[in-house]
This record gives C-alpha cells, structure tokens and sequence, in this order.
C-alpha cells in the first residue's frame, strides 16, 4: 500500500471539500483586509505569525501603533466569532510576537476583530476581547 500525500488540511484523496473551500475563504478574507489596511497606511508587519501557542492572522503598524488583526469570514452570523480559548491563543500569540522583536518601539498595542461577510463587506471591532 503506497502512502498517501498529506498536505496541512489532511490527506489530498480525503480532504474535506467544505473544509478546503472554507480555508481558501479565509486566506481571501485576510488578503482583502490586508489590501484595506495598506490603503490606509498601515504596514503589515506579519501575516500568519505562529508562536506562544497561537496564530495571528495580520500584525499591522501604523506609527507607533501596532494592532493584532484577528480576521474571520462569516457565513452564519449567529456564533461568537471568537471562543474563550481562542481569545487566549491569541493573547499568547501576541505577547510571543512582542517579546520576539528585537526593538519594542512601539507606544500601543491592542486588537482588532475583522469579521467579512459573504458580500465582502468588513466589519471592524477594536479591543473586542
């Protein structure tokens, strides 16, 4: 029996087509609000930093701002876009992400909730967690 090729999302003869698409939603919806924060002059620092046992989707700085950018797609709004072991994850992250640059130059940080609908229509909350 020949071993099957795995990618990251599992095996490419059993993955999931929901999951695969709900993936490819995702990294899209992370590009549109990155392409957003760049035409407002804020710098995308890190895309998918993984560390302190999370993951964060954008870090993003504008001066000496820097805000860790959480983006969700959303095909049914009536869950929490974001569960108490998520929020977390991504606390840990962002300490990791802080304590691992070389120069903390920056004066502020917080978090910012990006959910994307469907129509692509973004909806922004600072601080949400």
């Amino acid at each position: 029996m020949s071993p099957k090729s795995s990618t990251r999302w599992g095996s490419e003869a059993g993955a999931d087509p929901a999951r695969l698409d709900a993936r490819q939603r995702g990294i899209e919806a992370e590009a549109l609000v990155a392409e957003q924060l760049g035409a407002k002059g804020w710098t995308v620092l890190a895309r998918n930093w993984r560390g302190g046992g999370g993951e964060l989707d954008l870090v993003v700085r504008s001066g000496v701002v820097v805000r860790f950018v959480e983006v969700k797609q959303r095909v049914h709004a009536d869950a929490d876009p974001v569960s108490p072991a998520q929020v977390r994850r991504l606390r840990s992250a962002a300490r990791a992400w802080m304590v691992a640059q070389p120069v903390e130059d920056w004066e502020e940080t917080s978090f910012w909730l990006v959910e994307v609908d469907a129509h692509d229509v973004l909806q922004w909350w600072l601080d949400p967690f």
